[in-house]
């Protein structure tokens, strides 16, 4: 770690609970690293930073915590890092994934992967149209994503044509929303294949009690066994929500597919998640995160610490 030492790593991040794993992790290796906190930041463009290696761990759901204006932010402090030849894991191009989930379902489609189908508005009033020709039910959901939250569910165009009349719709900080069919997943659960480098890490079920489309993995409560799991990166006295996770060995199909999506965004450490339709078992993606926060106890859920091997993939790529 010779040039961490004269250069540290820099950690740019957000949330308060989700990195502090890592850090703890970077400290007991004694690996020089900087924290950079998102919510309260500045940067002078003539400034040439010194670090050896940033690390983008900037949340989307900043928004929820009142640090909007953080995320919005990211994009330029980015182009500045890469504009000067700073070395940025999930850096500029990742991040415009990360914050547009109508740019992920272009993606998609351009990759000629199976997505729910989708239709992009940007005020209320277009949300019944949109949603003509879609199968039922739907869900209307904040472009800018943030665990689940402003997702709406309406199982009829009424319905859905009478919050759009009193404006009661979430579209989020940048006023854009996606009108989606819901895919009602096989046996409740959804799938999340975590990438580290670009390449497969491991991957999970996760199982949703149904009234739940915040389905972070670090928030996961217990095994499909009923074995409570030590939720580290979250506040002591979190909620119990119900979800319950195993880990999972995905299709070889599924694997390369998820490496091509990690490589068109620029992801290098995230998730790609995706569901089985209970109707006619049919594989959709439906979500790509340049933001992995790990499954809660991960040795006893994938049998390792994906944290030691993320502090051994900056340290490696700060050298």
């Amino acid at each position: 770690m010779a040039a961490s030492r004269a250069r540290p790593i820099a950690i740019y991040y957000e949330h308060p609970h989700w990195f502090v794993p890592l850090f703890a992790e970077l400290e007991r290796r004694g690996t020089p690293h900087t924290r950079l906190d998102a919510a309260v930041h500045r940067f002078d463009p003539a400034d040439r930073p010194s670090y050896a290696l940033v690390f983008n761990r900037m949340s989307p759901s900043a928004w929820l915590r009142g640090h909007g204006q953080a995320v919005f932010y990211t994009h330029h402090f980015l182009g500045h890092l890469e504009q000067n030849g700073v070395r940025v894991v999930n850096g500029a191009r990742a991040f415009v994934a990360e914050t547009s989930k109508a740019l992920q379902m272009s993606l998609l489609d351009r990759l000629g992967l199976p997505y729910p189908r989708t239709r992009v508005i940007n005020h209320p009033a277009e949300a019944p149209d949109a949603a003509v020709g879609l199968r039922l039910p739907i869900v209307v959901k904040p472009n800018v994503g943030g665990s689940g939250a402003g997702v709406r569910r309406f199982d009829t165009l009424q319905a859905l044509a009478a919050a759009a009349a009193v404006g009661d719709l979430e579209f989020g900080p940048d006023q854009t929303a996606l009108v989606q069919e819901f895919i009602p997943a096989e046996e409740g659960r959804i799938t999340r294949v975590e990438v580290l480098g670009g390449r497969f890490l491991y991957a999970i079920r996760v199982y949703s009690p149904g009234d739940t489309f915040n389905l972070c993995p670090a928030d996961v409560c217990q095994t499909t066994e009923g074995v409570e799991l030590a939720r580290a990166a979250c506040p002591v006295d979190a909620p119990r929500n119900g979800l319950r996770v195993e880990g999972y060995a995905p299709p070889a199909e599924v694997v390369a597919n998820v490496e091509r999506i990690a490589a068109a965004c620029g992801i290098e450490v995230g998730g790609i998640e995706y569901v089985i339709d209970a109707r006619d078992g049919r594989l959709y993606y439906y979500d790509v995160n340049a933001l992995s926060n790990f499954v809660a106890d991960a040795p006893r859920v994938v049998g390792f610490d994906p944290f030691a091997r993320l502090a051994d993939f900056l340290e490696q790529e700060a050298r």
